[in-house]
């Protein structure tokens, strides 16, 4: 299709060129030779015969004119170039007469002769065929074949270059849905297809992301069952000789925990969920949420400006929920701040702590499933390190950025940052 429109073009450009460049250019110049024809046979029938002689020197010399005495001009209409029907016509215009040039063959060179008005005779007017040295029609032609093979490698190239990118693209799609490791695409060539190989690879590097999160995910959760399994295959071998009160007691601690993981492991998978934002006031939603998780050693702090945004409610209560989980296990006895801040068309809401912090190096990897801080496995002390990467999923699929940072003065802050809407 390119070739054939590149092709059309070519061809519309030529006949725009013959008609309003070529065509107008020949008639012009041909009638100007047309009329220095005429002129000569009329000078000459008009000079003395002794000085005819050299007049004809002349007019060779200068013009490539030759004079002869007038013969019939017969013979088969033969071809001639396209210049001299132009001639012709010029000819027939300027004496009246229609007549066809003849050609002949002197000395290895082509003459056209014309019969031409001379006083009351008539005199053959030739030129030599190489005066006219233009071609054209020949121009032309090479050109647009020069142009047909251009256009075609041209074509060729702009092809390659549209197809193998989407040929890459597929190759890469195919290998995501055969289960295997995707590929990373160039992010070049035209902007439309760079474009699109730059949302494939972020949509690669998502599903490489996924598949790490859900073998570590796994691994985790077989992990951290085990050893309640263990205590619990223990406990009913010694329930096989008598219970007791503290063996019923650890039995339904490790139910419970096992429950916990569990309830968790369902948490991180519903994060992927998106939720319709609703019209939500700030102030109570924080002093709900800061009540609901208060006790008498835990006190959470509300700070936080009047407001109305547009949010996904219980994703945010959910993901603040679990960071003040972890402020409540590690912040010490300090009050937690729970902060909201209202500016720059964003929300941000914060839970700040005074507890011993996370090391800059392992911030990024606290978001990973089952990564602690604290390598105990106790889920009193260590947790089972599935908070902030229920957090993280909960950003993800709400839009939102995640933080942490070290807070000024000792301890943690996480922030959620919402590009809200005002309500």
């Amino acid at each position: 299709m390119l070739a054939a429109a590149f092709i059309a073009i070519e061809l519309l450009t030529v006949a725009l060129m013959v008609l309003y460049v070529l065509l107008p250019l020949a008639r012009r110049s041909a009638d100007d030779l047309a009329g220095l024809m005429v002129l000569s046979a009329q000078t000459w029938s008009e000079l003395p015969p002794q000085t005819r002689p050299a007049f004809e020197e002349e007019l060779l010399t200068s013009h490539a004119l030759a004079l002869r005495p007038a013969s019939p001009i017969a013979g088969p209409d033969e071809w001639h170039p396209f210049y001299f029907y132009v001639l012709e016509e010029a000819l027939e215009r300027r004496t009246g007469v229609a007549q066809h040039l003849l050609s002949e063959r002197t000395d290895g060179l082509t003459w056209y002769w014309a019969n031409v008005p001379s006083g009351n005779a008539q005199l053959a007017v030739g030129l030599e065929k190489t005066r006219i040295a233009s071609q054209p029609f020949i121009a032309l032609l090479i050109g647009l074949v020069g142009g047909f093979f251009v256009v075609l490698a041209l074509a060729y190239v702009l092809a390659r270059r549209i197809t193998q990118p989407l040929a890459r693209l597929e190759a890469a799609s195919a290998r995501i849905g055969e289960g295997g490791t995707p590929l990373w695409l160039p992010e070049s060539g035209p902007r439309e297809l760079a474009s699109l190989s730059r949302r494939f690879n972020a949509m690669a590097q998502q599903v490489s992301d996924l598949l790490s999160a859900r073998t570590t995910l796994l691994a985790g959760v077989s992990h951290d069952l085990r050893t309640p399994l263990a205590r619990m295959r223990l406990a009913l071998e010694i329930m096989k000789t008598g219970a007791t009160p503290a063996l019923i007691e650890r039995l339904e601690r490790d139910i419970a925990q096992m429950n916990q993981l569990i309830g968790n492991v369902l948490e991180l998978a519903r994060g992927l969920e998106h939720e319709a934002p609703v019209s939500l006031d700030v102030p109570p939603f924080l002093d709900e949420l800061a009540e609901d998780f208060s006790t008498p050693d835990f006190v959470a702090v509300v700070r936080c400006e009047p407001g109305r945004v547009l949010i996904a409610a219980s994703a945010m209560h959910r993901a603040l929920g679990n960071l003040l989980q972890n402020a409540r296990r590690y912040g010490g006895t300090a009050p937690v701040e729970l902060v909201a801040v209202l500016a720059d068309g964003q929300c941000r809401m914060g839970v700040l702590d005074r507890g011993p912090g996370i090391a800059a190096e392992q911030i990024e990897a606290m978001f990973l499933p089952f990564h602690r801080a604290d390598a105990s496995r106790s889920p009193v002390h260590g947790g089972n390190g599935l908070g902030l990467a229920i957090v993280k999923e909960l950003a993800r699929a709400n839009g939102w950025t995640v933080s942490l940072s070290a807070r000024p003065g000792g301890g943690l802050q996480a922030w959620i940052i919402v590009p809200a809407v005002p309500a």
